[in-house]
């Protein structure tokens, strides 16, 4: 249990306590220390030289043929065939010059450069094999990625795979990803369950609530490779997220030499959209450089319409209503720019940085005509309300590794020390002006006007290590400590016609401090037929929040465990099948422990909740795989203490905020398909029936009322992709949701139909995509909610129908391998190392 401790004098200086961590480090390194001393003692010493073959997209080539060549005259020595993650050996070589020879079906052969082996061990750049061209009458079908890819625990969204994607942001391109939802509000939700981690290239964001969906705005498609999407993550990951985690992976160079790619959009909805960008990566034996900038303008225009009852507690009557219509506009420019350099100092040892930064400004315009009405109907008075939010943000994120590579088996250590500063200004004004049923003016004009400045600064250290035992079990462990603070004022002034004056009762001031430490051990096995794995991660949280304006401090400290497993069975070549089980954690996020009040109208607020705790969730996966394109998924979910969003009235003001409900229980199956209809016909389909059923008590300030919202939901997502004639690409996408729950509130149904056509140009350099989203614009959010004295209805159009154009050339050298190979033990993590652009 969280423990709330309130302390009068909140001027205490926070002191991190570092001794129990430091005696933990020494402690838990002693595991790795133990490894490192073994390996030093264990030296082979017959000659060997070893490699990976690979994909153009970077998947491992299984069974893939490798033979050894002699140099001189190609004669074949000796032939083997790469495992599971696409590795290969031959021991026992003398020394001499050679030359390995790749090949698998579908791919074209591949040869290494001489190889001249006068060590103990060789360890060769990744053979990377192209697939075969395929030419029809009339048609020529080139093998690419397919939009989505389901692996084992995760989904993969391939971002360039899809014409359709061209001009979203990453807000947009999440919407329409296998069982992500997005809110009214700019909420990412997976499955039905809310509480996502975003990662960006494997790393926290360290934002939630309005900054986290700005940041995801300002994100542009151009920069994206792919979109990992994970319901059951390893141990290796934060424990936080209530539904998994979602990793945003940007583009990476990983070839010698210069190359890069540039970018151009323009969307045209009801105002226009453009965006442009530049990323260039060179490359060579030991040194990469890469860089890029993306920036832009985006702008929306929607109307809020609420209808409201007022419900007195005491007697349990309809003592009026409200309806409005609230005319809706936010645009903005961005800018980011990333930086960063890798050096391999020794074929084993790597570091190097990468530094990403972002600066803009956002507008929010409302205009809000709101009717009070008697029961029965009639006008009571009116309300006129004015709004406008404005705003400059500010972050950069730094982040230093390095990794050691002990041996060519894939044993390594690697650590990354992360720091984090985000500044974000906000001016918010409002004006109200009250009238009675006869358009009337009563009273003076009320204006409102608020400063809200907030800073986060985030610190952190990792480290991590990989220890194979041998071809079959594999040890994963390390350990992580980050350190947060966030400081946020909100001043607010009134003026009633009479002149400003601060409105105190409104103003606050709220410092928030968050220490994080964790261990974790992961140990995989394979035997025959059977995937083993068992993990377990401990999570130690000390916080401080510091309500400066209330003069009142709360502390939290807890320590929890974590356990992973999952259990894979390979039955034959047909059928695959896989359990998993995981625990996780989601803390409330910074913005709903802020106490501040933020207004949306003159009727309507939202308001923080320091008090929040976090919430358990356990998971449960089964699933099986058909011929590797057809994956049937259960699962159920329990989440105890369920951070909520939840709607509260007083008098005739609706506000938000969230509480911890009690329990959320979810049951649900998921089946995706991904097969060719032709040989240039390719569909992808996702779909996903679930079952919602919160349980508690809601509390108005007076009595606690049960409540309990059970509702069954389905969600799908298709592509359909189309290449003929070479160089053309037509693809037709959708999505559609029914009815389905967001917390308290009932969604009803909606989704969206999109077309696009590519064509490729500049000698197949280029690449110009014209298409248009929401053709029929359905993608309109409505709902309500109704508990206890709540009886809320609301629904939100949106600028969604949008009309784009976009270019993107890719420049310089592309077709030369890696320079090195970086699937070890951690598999997709161990890109990690790399995240700044490689």
């Amino acid at each position: 249990m969280n423990s709330i401790n309130r302390i009068n004098d909140s001027r205490i200086p926070y002191r991190p306590n570092f001794a129990p961590l430091i005696k933990r480090l020494i402690k838990f390194m002693r595991v790795p220390a133990l490894f490192l001393l073994i390996a030093m003692q264990t030296t082979a010493h017959a000659q060997r030289i070893s490699g990976a073959v690979a994909g153009v997209d970077h998947t491992p080539l299984e069974k893939a043929s490798v033979s050894l060549l002699q140099a001189r005259d190609s004669a074949t020595i000796t032939t083997t065939a790469t495992d599971k993650n696409g590795l290969f050996r031959f021991d026992k070589i003398k020394a001499g010059s050679y030359l390995i020879l790749a090949s698998s079906v579908g791919h074209t052969p591949v040869y290494s450069s001489v190889i001249k082996l006068d060590q103990s061990a060789i360890t060769i750049d990744t053979l990377v094999l192209e697939k075969t061209t395929t030419q029809m009458k009339g048609v020529v079908v080139i093998a690419k990625r397919p939009p989505f890819e389901v692996k084992a625990g995760k989904t993969v969204v391939n971002v360039d795979a899809s014409p359709s994607n061209a001009g979203l942001n990453v807000l947009e391109l999440l919407e329409k990803s296998p069982g992500i939802s997005v809110d009214n509000d700019g909420n990412v939700s997976l499955k039905g369950k809310a509480g996502v981690t975003i990662l960006v290239d494997g790393k926290p964001t360290y934002m939630s609530g309005q900054q986290l969906t700005n940041f995801l705005k300002s994100m542009q498609s151009s920069q994206l490779d792919q979109i990992e999407i994970m319901t059951a993550p390893p141990a290796k990951y934060d424990a936080a997220g209530n539904s998994g985690v979602i990793n945003i992976k940007t583009k990476k160079g990983t070839i010698k030499g210069m190359n890069g790619t540039a970018n151009v959009g323009y969307d045209q909805g009801f105002y226009p959209r453009y965006n442009a960008g530049l990323n260039i990566n060179y490359r060579n034996d030991k040194l990469n450089i890469f860089g890029g900038y993306e920036g832009g303008h985006w702008d929306n225009k929607g109307v809020l319409y609420l209808n409201r009852k007022f419900i007195d507690p005491a007697i349990s009557t309809v003592t009026g209503t409200s309806d409005q219509a609230s005319d809706r506009r936010n645009f903005g420019n961005y800018n980011n720019l990333k930086l960063g350099m890798d050096y391999n100092f020794t074929k084993k040892d790597v570091a190097g940085f990468v530094v990403n930064g972002g600066f803009g400004q956002w507008n929010e315009e409302q205009n809000s005509p709101s009717n009070i009405r008697y029961p029965d109907g009639a006008i009571n008075y009116k309300l006129l309300s004015i709004g406008k939010n404005t705003g400059n943000f500010n972050n950069v994120t730094t982040n230093l590794n390095y990794k050691h590579s002990f041996d060519s088996t894939g044993k390594e250590l690697s650590i990354d020390l992360d720091q984090a500063y985000y500044n974000n200004k906000g001016l918010a004004t409002l004006q109200t002006k009250a009238l009675d049923a006869q358009d009337v003016q009563n009273g003076n004009i009320v204006n409102l006007l608020g400063h809200q400045p907030s800073e986060i600064n985030i610190y952190s250290f990792k480290t991590d290590y990989v220890h194979p035992f041998n071809k079959t079990t594999k040890l994963e462990a390390g350990i992580k400590t980050s350190f947060v603070n966030t400081n946020n004022r909100v001043e607010y002034q009134r003026d009633t016609s009479t002149g400003w004056y601060p409105d105190l009762a409104r103003s606050n001031h709220f410092i928030y401090k968050e220490n994080i430490n964790a261990a974790y051990a992961t140990i995989s096995k394979s035997a025959k037929k059977w995937e083993l794995t068992g993990g377990l991660r401990v999570e130690n949280t000390s916080s401080k929040g510091d309500l400066i304006t209330g003069d009142s401090v709360f502390t939290r400290n807890y320590t929890n465990l974590f356990p992973t497993v999952a259990i894979g069975f390979n039955a034959n070549d047909k059928n695959q099948f896989n359990i998993s089980y995981n625990r996780r954690i989601t803390r409330p996020d910074y913005d709903n422990l802020n106490p501040f009040v933020y207004f949306l109208d003159s009727l309507t607020f939202g308001k923080g909740n320091p008090y929040l705790k976090p919430q358990f969730t356990n998971n449960i996966e089964l699933s099986h795989t058909f011929k590797k394109f057809l994956t049937t998924t259960l699962n159920y979910t329990v989440t105890n203490d369920i951070i909520t969003q939840l709607l509260k009235q007083e008098g005739d003001k609706t506000f938000q905020t969230n509480e911890n409900f009690s329990k959320m229980r979810q049951l649900g199956i998921a089946v995706t398909a991904n097969f060719p209809v032709t040989k240039w016909w390719n569909l992808n389909l996702y779909t996903n029936l679930y079952n919602n059923d919160f349980e508690g008590l809601y509390n108005d300030g007076r009595k606690n009322y049960p409540v309990r919202i059970q509702i069954t939901s389905f969600t799908g997502n298709g592509t359909s992709t189309m290449t003929f004639a070479k160089l053309w690409a037509f693809e037709l996408s959708g999505w559609y949701r029914s009815k389905a729950t967001e917390g308290l509130m009932v969604s009803n149904s909606m989704g969206a139909l999109n077309a696009a056509l590519s064509y490729k140009v500049m000698k197949e350099k280029g690449t110009v995509k014209v298409g248009v989203r929401d053709i029929f614009k359905t993608q309109v959010f409505s709902g309500y909610a109704r508990y206890a004295i709540v009886d809320t209805d609301l629904k939100n159009t949106r600028d969604s129908r949008q009309f784009n154009v976009s270019f993107t050339y890719k420049f310089g050298k592309n077709n030369i391998a890696p320079v090195r190979n970086r699937r070890g033990g951690a598999g997709d993590e161990q890109n990690r190392v790399k995240s700044g652009g490689n």
